[in-house]
């Protein structure tokens, strides 16, 4: 009998994996805990297999050198990694739906009056553009509500402009522990009102509710035990990745998998965690807690904590319920999530370690320390995936001593299992290279966020995340772009000098086939850069929803009524699919349902039709803005197609 050759041989245990991928996951449910368990727990083993041998087999003798010093460094915190995704697949091997119970206890206060429900709107220093559309959202809820704008800002303007729409207005003499102070101080304010609310719902500047959030939200508060009720974050703009890359309509946003998975497996477990902004809460529970703890600038995560160590669940409801602005900048993409890895650790450090004495559950200890595993080890080990290769061309430090075959064994099974689960259950997020990208472009400034809020006690300074303002010019952000830029060249640089050196063969009988290993670690690395370098070039946007619904309307103009499509509609503009016949300037006025003729101009012509620039009234306009926003419907997309991607991702790098 022939025997196989032995790198054909290596790809038996790839085969048996991708083999299983392509048979048995089109048909197993993602929603049963069975399968999930048994899929994650078969990664999880494919990881730890990996580690084993990368610990024992692939790493320097230990010995005072660099190859030792990188090999071990690199492959503990590779190990760490593994250990981080251990503990999410243990959570994520159970998920929880609340949408039947919510339906199921609505108007669960009957016979009963219905309980009072306050919406705060928290904010500092954003636009009147920005503002006005939560406003109006807030204003749309189908349930009776109080609605209050909490300025941190302390702006005149703004306390006229609540007073024209009606809602009410809270100004604080400082800004003492940020937003948290600020919600405590309104609530304070609120406490002893003759219509003191039962229930106060959150939202951040940006978010606008639909007019069935406060209804939905509610209805988990059946349960007296529920001290926080969270709903999930949709955006109706692409966030900076997705807009500078153009894949906005092929990949979601970069919180969908922590949304549409991780929070519903955290609630299956008990432990869904508040997210600020899109949620309520309990009164009597905040107030037992003594207001909303102001000890890390991640408020909304040690709100939970606290809840919970004083007898109060948070629990989940997954569905849009909710619509936000996403960070339309990559600087004020990164800003965000140092802050919120800023504000985990000093959770960690002073208040709720996962092993200090306190009386939070183990699986709420176990919450945390996945928390801390996750912003300690993913970023790092990205810039670590980077850097190592350098280590390589540049100083022949080996930092991973295997042969390919070695690799094929059993780096590929793990690698195929742990992407072909994962995206089974979030319906293709896991995309290689763009996630890569996602936490690349953030690495470094997130590493030294944990690093700074682990060692030092702090107070921290931390940044705002800026929405809104003029987001129509090409914008090179270079101080985020050349750290990328000196590492792409730094790689190619390595690669030519050594390919045009005797540094290859030289090497070649002591590396073996371990250097096509880092050939291809090599190769990956530029492609991954070469993406992040492409996404740190901002192209123009416009703020307008992803979720545009197709509809019949009629353009008047002239006497006469031409029938056609509205493809897009914003406050100020609108783009029209079929008349035929309008001049550039050329009035034309947009009649739409409940909201009526809208005066306008012709600014351009389409290749289908025309653009509008509209000129609404003030009731108009608010009713264009609820027409957008309010509407039971999710906008963006929720799940990735890598065919389309790969299209739009070339397009975006070869314009």
């Amino acid at each position: 009998m022939l025997a196989l050759p032995p790198l054909l041989s290596a790809f038996a245990g790839t085969a048996v994996v991708l083999g299983l991928r392509l048979l048995l996951l089109p048909h197993l449910d993602p929603r049963r805990w069975y399968w999930r368990a048994l899929l994650l727990g078969g990664a999880t083993l494919l990881a730890w297999r990996y580690m084993a041998w990368r610990l024992t087999e692939t790493t320097a003798p230990l010995a005072w050198s660099w190859d030792a010093l990188f090999s071990w460094s690199f492959a503990i915190l590779e190990a760490l990694t593994v250990l981080s995704s251990s503990v999410a697949f243990f959570i994520l091997s159970r998920v929880k739906d609340r949408k039947q119970e919510a339906s199921l206890h609505a108007q669960w206060w009957r016979p009963k009056p219905p309980p009072r429900v306050d919406i705060f709107i928290a904010t500092y220093n954003e636009q009147l553009e920005v503002l006005e559309r939560t406003i109006i959202g807030a204003k749309a809820s189908a349930f009776p509500v109080n609605v209050f704008v909490l300025d941190d800002g302390r702006r005149p303007w703004l306390a006229e402009a609540c007073r024209r729409f009606g809602v009410g207005y809270f100004a604080r003499p400082d800004n003492a522990h940020a937003k948290a102070g600020n919600i405590n101080y309104a609530l304070n304010a609120r406490r002893d009102a003759a219509d003191a609310p039962d229930f106060v719902a959150v939202l951040d500047a940006d978010f606008v509710p639909h007019v069935d959030f406060v209804d939905r939200a509610l209805a988990l508060f059946h349960d007296p035990s529920v001290g926080l009720v969270q709903t999930p974050q949709h955006f109706f703009n692409p966030d900076p990745i997705q807009h500078n890359l153009g894949i906005s309509s092929a990949y979601p946003d970069e919180q969908r998998h922590f949304f549409d998975n991780v929070e519903p497996a955290r609630d299956a477990w008990g432990i869904a965690i508040c997210c600020g902004t899109s949620s309520m809460v309990r009164t009597i529970a905040v107030q037992e807690i003594g207001g909303l703890p102001t000890e890390s600038v991640t408020e909304d995560f040690l709100l939970t904590l606290r809840l919970a160590e004083h007898g109060w669940k948070t629990v989940y409801l997954n569905e849009a319920l909710t619509e936000g602005l996403a960070p339309e900048g990559l600087q004020e993409y990164i800003v965000q999530r140092g802050r919120w890895c800023l504000g985990m650790m000093q959770i960690v450090r002073n208040v709720y370690g996962p092993f200090g004495r306190h009386r939070l559950s183990f699986m709420h200890r176990l919450s945390v320390f996945d928390s801390l595993l996750y912003w300690n080890t993913t970023f790092a080990f990205r810039l670590a995936g980077i850097i190592c290769p350098l280590l390589y061309w540049w100083g022949g430090v080996t930092v991973v001593n295997a042969s390919l075959a070695d690799i094929i064994i059993y780096y590929c099974p793990y690698y195929i299992a742990v992407m072909a689960t994962l995206n089974w259950l979030s319906k293709g997020l896991f995309i290689p290279v763009v996630n890569d990208v996602g936490q690349l472009v953030a690495a470094w400034p997130i590493t030294r966020a944990a690093a700074t809020g682990l060692l030092t006690k702090g107070p921290h300074k931390f940044s705002v995340t800026a929405k809104g303002g003029d987001r129509t010019r090409i914008v090179v952000q270079w101080p985020l772009m050349w750290p990328f830029l000196v590492l792409f060249a730094l790689t190619v640089g390595g690669l030519l000098v050594n390919l045009r050196s005797d540094f290859l063969f030289n090497n070649a009988g002591t590396a073996g086939d371990g250097m096509v290993v880092v050939m291809f670690w090599t190769i990956y690395n530029l492609f991954v850069l070469l993406v992040v370098i492409a996404a740190c070039v901002e192209r123009p946007r416009l703020n307008q929803p992803q979720r545009q619904v197709l509809q019949r309307v009629v353009l008047e103009t002239q006497g006469r009524e031409l029938r056609g499509w509205l493809v897009s509609l914003g406050t100020d503009h609108a783009r029209i699919s079929g008349p035929v016949g309008l001049a550039k300037g050329q009035p034309a006025a947009l009649r739409l349902p409940i909201i009526g003729a809208i005066a306008g101009r012709v600014r351009d012509t389409t290749r289908d039709g025309y653009l509008i620039d509209l000129e609404p009234s003030d009731d108009q306009r608010s009713l264009i803005i609820a027409k957008l926003h309010t509407a039971s419907l999710t906008p963006g997309t929720d799940k990735g197609d890598i065919g389309l991607m790969i299209r739009e991702l070339a397009r975006a790098l070869t314009r």
